[in-house]
């Protein structure tokens, strides 16, 4: 009698209402239903607009690249993987050449392969050592650099590579390029003296911001001319002006340094046919009289040939003997032809993710050593990256710079890896990337162990007839 009672109460109830009261107290909310021929049938959910949709992505990736070890993930990353595919790429364009030498056809790609190992050593040491260290590495650095740079001028010790005498044999296969080290060796010492200055409030003065930076960035540039590289001279220009950028030099400043630069570098180039033949090969579709622009409209045609997908790997065409310099300069053609646009895009991607790390490592540190040295580090392998891709599409006078941590050559390959691993423990330095880091250590030790002897007390607390 009572649930009959009970049950009369509820004859004219909505159905939606009661599965509502049930859905409201008994679990989780279900879909909206309606009643429709005598059956329930889900009512779909409203979408929403497009809009927000794209409105809710941006957002969740703005959060996602503002978390503390964002910064920290995309440099080894992205650092890692254009290292490796520098290594694939090495091995697939250096084969015919190899041959051609009568060596091995995994002779240059061994090379490379020892030289990034050695690399990756270099960026853990650099990752791990504290700001401190590397400010005192800095002087000792470019002391060494600038007399190994003097002693390849001295006949019998300096060899001759491509027109250009900057390189100093080791003995066997290995030789050293010391104006690779000199980049290094100018963003480490420019950083420790501008923070130097900033910390006594000199640099308001133009003197003390130029004085002693400029002259020793010349002195390097000079020795660096005296060998005939230009492409080494104009990434050390560009990491000339990063630092006085980032130390707040003035426009007229700029201007001023900017133009000397300018003059000398037209001097430079018009007094020198090879130099000359290269800034005429700009935008070139034919080799020319004399074949002068073999090189740039091979690349091209090695770019043009891989299409959206590529020939693919180890189905370059250009590399028989066709493009000069394949595995070193001009991989990134190759990388085009075998990788095609989806190959080379990503190469670009890795690079722009890079240089935005660095970006953001230099603006959000409170060190001045750090936010000058990071800043030097990216503008190094941006800039370095640009010229050498902009020679390879012909947009850019053919310059002779590696592509970095890609193109084939452990004098480049090995400062520079030392260089990303700076980056990377500026990163880790963040004071949100250090707390974070933090928390994310004790996981495996101090944790688990209270954890583990917490859960070992509520064992003992349990009553004794418990089972």
């Amino acid at each position: 009698m009572r649930a009959h009672h009970t049950a009369s109460y509820a004859p004219h109830a909505p159905i939606g209402a009661g599965l509502a009261l049930r859905g409201r107290t008994a679990g989780p909310r279900r879909p909206p239903t309606a009643l429709k021929g005598g059956r329930l049938r889900r009512v779909p959910a409203p979408r929403p607009p497009r809009g927000s949709t794209v409105r809710g992505w941006y957002e969740r990736a703005r959060r996602a690249w503002d978390r503390p070890l964002t910064a920290y993930y995309v440099i080894l990353g992205a650092s890692l993987l254009i290292t490796v595919l520098g290594l694939v790429m090495v091995y697939s364009a250096s084969q015919i050449k190899a041959l051609e030498l009568s060596l091995s056809d995994t002779y240059f790609f061994r090379k490379q392969f020892l030289a990034a190992a050695i690399g990756t050593g270099l960026l853990l040491f650099a990752s791990r050592v504290p700001a401190n260290l590397h400010r005192a590495l800095a002087y000792p650095l470019l002391v060494g650099t600038v007399f190994l740079m003097v002693l390849v001028q001295i006949p019998g010790i300096g060899h001759s590579v491509n027109g250009n005498q900057n390189w100093i044999y080791l003995g066997g296969p290995f030789q050293l390029q010391p104006s690779e080290f000199g980049k290094l060796a100018l963003i480490l010492w420019g950083a420790d003296l501008l923070a130097r200055k900033q910390d006594k409030r000199l640099l308001t003065q133009w003197k003390h911001m130029l004085v002693p930076l400029v002259p020793v960035a010349f002195l390097l540039l000079g020795l660096i001319m005296l060998g005939g590289d230009m492409g080494t001279a104009i990434i050390l220009t560009a990491i000339l002006f990063g630092l006085l950028w980032l130390a707040g030099a003035p426009t007229r400043m700029f201007v001023g340094v900017l133009t000397v630069a300018a003059a000398i570098g037209v001097m430079l180039i018009r007094t020198s046919g090879n130099r000359m033949a290269r800034l005429a090969c700009i935008g070139a579709t034919e080799p020319g009289p004399g074949d002068s622009c073999w090189q740039a409209v091979h690349g091209i045609y090695a770019l043009a040939s891989g299409g959206w997908f590529g020939s693919g790997l180890g189905a370059s065409v250009e590399k028989w003997g066709q493009l000069p310099e394949p595995h070193t300069d001009f991989i990134f053609a190759i990388t085009g032809e075998e990788l095609g646009l989806a190959g080379t895009l990503s190469v670009l991607a890795l690079f722009a993710a890079l240089g935005y790390a660095g970006i953001r490592v230099a603006g959000r540190t409170e060190d001045p050593f750090v936010r000058y040295a990071a800043g030097g580090v990216t503008t190094w392998i941006t800039a370095q990256a640009v010229v050498n891709i902009g020679a390879v599409l012909g947009l850019l006078p053919i310059a002779g710079v590696p592509l970095p941590l890609f193109s084939y050559g452990g004098s480049a390959l090995l400062p520079t890896m030392f260089a990303v691993g700076l980056l990377i423990a500026f990163a880790r330095e963040e004071p949100a990337a250090r707390a974070a880091l933090a928390m994310r250590q004790p996981v495996f030790g101090k944790r688990a162990g209270v954890s583990w002897k917490s859960m070992r007390r509520r064992v003992k607390k349990r009553p004794s007839g418990e089972r």
